[in-house]
């Protein structure tokens, strides 16, 4: 089955980071198998050249079949469900996806001697905790091999832009295009760190040839943090269009956001990181071929309390 190359795992491989990531593999000479549900993902994301398997990672007998049938020599998680906003009323599902189908993971992984290399997009709080802790607990008892890779604010091509609950650069693209205004929850002030995808990808897929890497956590990104007002307006004057900015009451969320990646440097060096204004530009024109994506309503709210109010729209 393997031949002379190894068989590489990618779950959500027809996202957003899932697919870039299998993209990198490819180049590297792996044969990339992709499973994904395409509930926040697309077919036309999946890589050529990787085998694409719709499922999800809660249905853990189609991972036994595929564990037994490819034998993977690495497995790079990137199926989470990243709303970390959204998360606070979805308790039931974001454990459900973000922890169980992660531990269904490390059980085949564990029980198939492979080395397994998670990445879960921001699983979000306890969500993201537990199952870092459960990889340390199987490196203990089992030898279990694992990267942990702490991601944040990543944006750019193949990014799911018709998700309202998530990933701020395409909700204000998306917007653009539907001729609706650019929703800012406060004042605007807020920062974050937006890390354009080739400053993220690559250095996922090439850490498995890197010893060093394994058992350890590293923050990936940017470092520069901008505010979401300027981010607005790098959105508006990629698109060139007027735009126009509506603020919302503030909702639950951290100020300023942003990591130290002293760490990762140490071990790939100095990377030439894309600035936001050339990643958004970018990004834009990506947005402006495939067009508007249609916004996707959550259809599982389990908590309806202090919900911000443009989510229940």
């Amino acid at each position: 089955m393997k031949e002379n190359k190894r068989n590489v795992l990618v779950t959500g491989g027809a996202g957003f980071i899932g697919s870039h990531v299998a993209g990198e593999l490819i180049l590297m000479g792996y044969r990339v198998i992709v499973i994904d549900d395409l509930s926040g993902g697309f077919l036309d994301n999946v890589p050529k050249g990787a085998k694409f398997v719709r499922g999800s990672i809660n249905d853990f007998a189609l991972l036994s079949r595929l564990f037994k049938l490819y034998k993977f020599d690495y497995v790079f998680h990137l199926a989470a469900y990243a709303a970390e906003g959204l998360s606070h009323f979805i308790k039931r599902f974001n454990y459900t996806n973000n922890v169980i189908g992660s531990v269904n993971l490390i059980n085949e992984s564990v029980k198939n001697n492979e080395g397994l290399t998670p990445k879960p997009e921001n699983s979000y709080g306890i969500a993201k905790f537990a199952v870092e802790l459960e990889l340390k607990a199987c490196q203990k008892m089992f030898g279990l091999n694992y990267i942990i890779f702490r991601l944040h604010n990543v944006y750019g091509e193949n990014q799911n832009i018709g998700d309202k609950y998530r990933n701020v650069i395409g909700i204000f693209l998306n917007n653009i295009m539907k001729n609706i205004p650019l929703v800012i929850f406060g004042d605007g002030k807020q920062t974050r760190a937006f890390s354009y995808i080739s400053d993220v990808a690559p250095l996922i897929a090439r850490s498995i040839k890197k010893p060093v890497c394994y058992g350890q956590t590293f923050n990936v990104g940017t470092d520069k943090p901008y505010t979401i007002d300027y981010l607005a307006q790098v959105v508006i004057q990629a698109m060139s269009v007027k735009g126009k900015i509506v603020h919302v009451e503030a909702r639950n969320e951290v100020k300023h956001a942003y990591s130290s990646h002293a760490k990762i440097r140490k071990i790939f060096g100095s990377q030439q990181s894309v600035g936001l204004e050339e990643g958004v530009a970018r990004m834009a024109q990506w947005v402006q071929r495939v067009g508007v994506r249609k916004n996707k309503d959550f259809k599982a709210i389990e908590i309806h309390k202090n919900l911000p109010s443009v989510w229940k729209k």
